[in-house]
């Protein structure tokens, strides 16, 4: 008999207020269809013209993004004890990464704007690449929603 299939559900996560309301409702998802969340969140290395960029000694950016993903879970996973979270920290930009994530889940769940993005528009690039290019359902939560 061959095992069933572990039901997984992406979310990408950025500390913004919208990524971590999607977070919370793919929490509630998963408990609902017994689901695992695998929470992604990425980091690249910051880029700059003309000037040499100076990065701060003894900065970690694997370390802000593991700051990023505890502040985002813990009060998400405190309000689902049932619900299995795995965290995931991905090197590059979130949209790629994200679809390369979205391969064999069941549902990708993205915030309609992260950090960075133009006040008042209704999607951002990140939602926008990942709707058109998932390998899997996506839900794109809105503000206020």
């Amino acid at each position: 008999m061959v095992p069933p299939k572990e039901r997984r559900i992406v979310v990408g996560v950025d500390g913004s207020e919208s990524s971590v309301r999607a977070l919370t409702w793919a929490a509630e998802q998963a408990r609902l269809t017994g689901a695992v969340v695998e929470v992604v969140t990425t980091w690249e290395w910051p880029t700059s013209y003309g000037w040499g960029l100076v990065i701060p000694e003894g900065w970690s950016p694997t370390e802000d993004a593991q700051k990023v993903l505890d502040q985002a879970i813990g009060p998400v996973a405190e309000a689902h004890p049932g619900v299995t979270f795995r965290p995931l920290i991905v090197e590059g930009h979130p949209a790629p990464a994200l679809i390369k994530e979205s391969k064999g889940a069941d549902l990708l769940v993205v915030g309609s704007r992260g950090h960075g993005e133009f006040a008042g528009m209704l999607l951002g690039s990140v939602s926008e690449h990942c709707v058109a290019n998932a390998h899997c359902p996506v839900l794109v939560l809105r503000d206020g929603q």
